[in-house]
């Protein structure tokens, strides 16, 4: 089991679950729906935020964010 705030730049991964409801639908209305691929595109220096693409766009998030998604 591993979360998107664990995925190392340039790294794709397919979004399985969410840890935190509140947090999913926020993310889902964004394009991070289950099936998805994301792929870490950027971190900013000091970790946080982080840039992914989901979805053919992009989208950043914050490592606290990032670490409610669950990964294939």
């Amino acid at each position: 089991m591993k979360k998107l705030s664990q995925l190392q730049i340039g790294k794709t991964g397919i979004i399985k679950e969410f840890t935190d409801l509140e947090m999913s639908l926020k993310l889902m209305e964004m394009g991070c729906l289950p099936g998805e691929e994301i792929k870490v595109e950027r971190v900013a220096p000091l970790g946080d935020p982080i840039a992914v693409n989901v979805s053919g766009y992009m989208l950043s998030l914050r490592k606290q964010e990032a670490s409610t998604i669950i990964l294939q």
